[in-house]
């Protein structure tokens, strides 16, 4: 007989599962918001002990509120086809068109070329601005699969096995903090639109999201920067950058790329944006981006073969999306059933605090919770949540959902925190001690920097 269940581990588990199950059921919450907080805390337990796949884990809340009567299905089916959920997905066919062309490499090989590749510091920076840049326009996850090759064509000439762990978090740290750039940069961001969206909050544009976080990006990128510099010895390196010409389909992705982003930055800024002046009063930046992979499809390269193909495009992490739906289905659960309002009557007593200590509570809390989570499923709990808290404090929820939202991609300890976290541990080269060590200071200057600014910008 498998006894497998009766792992210390298991019992662990279940045992917590008993205690909170009892808890919720025994509260004075109604039945429809104890049925929503139980499906939660089993879907998000398994999110955080990876006792099952995360995108298995994601398929509960889908399955499961239609049979407690909480959501009907058409309610639940619209998470999948949730315009964010189809911008996520233009995302990712636009990166693998970047990688099957190699125009990632030749980003790449400029940026090292402009800065120079004499020393480990010059490296570690060139590696750092080329996976920040590329984030705030793909995912960060296809930005650190992209650069790990290039790394490793570098760290074999140099055997130093210091500089392969600095520069493999640095990728994986520059790609998280590129992330928050933009609205497609990481998924926690569009989950915060969504949210926004869900409560006819004002539509955000790629402009004003950029006014607000690239302060951010400005302060924290170069403190990483420097205090991963301060673990190198800076001995000289010995590699030749690799001498590529643009090609016709370089070229004509990169053409398409711009478009795209010139395309979502405009969409409703300034003055409107196109949307208000042709009149398309439903375009989304989900119909810009399926739009470029339709034309990306269509173009060819000097053999007269398509620039990408679907074989290529199907590799795209499907995962993602069905964590990103599940994420929906929750977000939509709680606001349906009243349970973000209770929970934030029960946290009326924060009206005792001033909003910076809420907001640098908030900052660490998401940040170490973010460690042992994906931060995708952080942001997709804790917005419907902040939403009510916000309205029910009097306080703008933006003042507290955006530095939730930021405060998840600076999670730099844990592997499961986020995808160039755990894509840079599954190489081998970085123990996950050093990680921690490293991650944990550059996790305190985050929350603190995250507090200070969104103190000053929220109290002008």
């Amino acid at each position: 007989m498998n006894f497998e269940f009766l792992k210390k581990g298991n019992l662990v588990f279940l045992l917590f599962i008993t205690v909170t199950t009892l808890f919720i059921y025994t509260s004075d919450l109604p039945p429809q918001q104890a049925h929503t907080l139980f499906i939660t805390l089993i879907t998000a337990s398994l999110w955080i002990t990876e006792k099952l796949p995360i995108p298995v884990s994601s398929l509960i809340p889908i399955a499961a509120f239609p049979l407690f009567g909480i959501l009907d299905s058409k309610l639940v089916a619209q998470s999948y086809g949730s315009p964010l959920i189809l911008l996520l997905l233009g995302g990712f066919m636009l990166s693998i068109a970047m990688s099957s062309t190699r125009a990632h490499k030749l980003i790449a090989n400029k940026i090292i070329q402009t800065i120079g590749t004499g020393s480990q510091a010059k490296i570690l920076l060139s590696f750092m601005l080329t996976a920040a840049l590329l984030s705030m326009w793909i995912s960060n996850t296809a930005t650190t699969l992209m650069l790990l090759p290039i790394a490793y064509a570098i760290l074999e000439k140099n055997s130093s096995r210091n500089f392969g762990i600095i520069l493999l978090l640095g990728i994986a740290y520059a790609a998280s903090i590129g992330g928050i750039a933009t609205p497609i940069g990481t998924p926690p961001n569009l989950i915060l639109i969504q949210a926004m969206q869900e409560a006819n909050m004002p539509d955000i544009g790629f402009i004003s999201w950029m006014q607000q976080v690239l302060p951010i990006l400005l302060v924290i990128f170069p403190i990483a920067y420097f205090y991963l510099r301060s673990h190198l010895e800076d001995m000289p390196i010995d590699y030749q950058v690799e001498d590529m010409s643009i090609t016709s389909s370089q070229t004509k992705v990169l053409l398409v790329f711009l478009v795209t982003a010139i395309l979502w930055m405009t969409r409703v800024e300034p003055f409107g944006g196109w949307k208000s002046l042709l009149n398309l009063p439903y375009a989304n930046d989900a119909s810009v981006a399926l739009l470029a992979v339709v034309v990306l499809f269509t173009l060819r390269n000097k053999a007269r073969e398509p620039i990408i193909t679907w074989e290529a495009v199907n590799k795209i992490p499907w995962g993602i999306l069905l964590l990103f739906a599940g994420g929906i289905t929750i977000a939509t659960a709680f606001r349906e059933t009243g349970l973000s309002e209770s929970i934030a009557n029960n946290l009326m007593f924060l009206n005792n605090f001033p909003l910076w200590m809420i907001v640098g509570f908030i900052c660490l809390f998401v940040t170490f919770l973010t460690e042992i989570t994906s931060n995708t499923a952080t942001t997709a709990v804790l917005m419907p949540i902040l939403l009510s808290t916000g309205h029910a404090l009097n306080i703008d929820p933006m003042a507290l959902m955006l530095p939730a939202t930021i405060s998840a991609s600076f999670a730099f300890m844990m592997p499961v925190a986020t995808a160039p976290n755990a894509i840079i541990f599954s190489s081998g080269m970085v123990p996950i001690k050093k990680m921690m060590r490293i991650g944990l200071l550059l996790n305190l200057l985050g929350a603190i920097i995250l507090t200070v600014y969104f103190s000053i910008i929220n109290n002008p």
